[in-house]
């Protein structure tokens, strides 16, 4: 079971927290300037978009975060991978 206080935490991510957890999943591409949730999968992953600065503007990707009951921790998955 996700208790609400974990619940509040996997859906208020800040940018920072959000590109250290993807950073931690392998991705090398820029910091995150703003990020946003966007709901639950289907599947029951976090889902966010989150916006980084690319030459000329900005990009976004989708970040989906997964909550590992066993150890208590949020491991992260991202879509654009050629980033990587």
């Amino acid at each position: 079971m996700i208790t609400v206080d974990t619940l509040k935490i996997l859906t208020t991510f800040t940018p920072q927290g959000l590109y250290g957890a993807v950073k931690d999943a392998g991705y090398k591409g820029p910091e995150f300037t703003g990020c946003r949730f966007l709901g639950i999968t289907n599947g029951g992953q976090f889902c966010y978009m989150a916006v980084f600065q690319v030459k000329g503007g900005t990009d976004s990707t989708k970040v989906f975060l997964r909550y590992d009951h066993t150890h208590n921790s949020v491991i992260a998955d991202y879509e654009l991978t050629e980033l990587a």
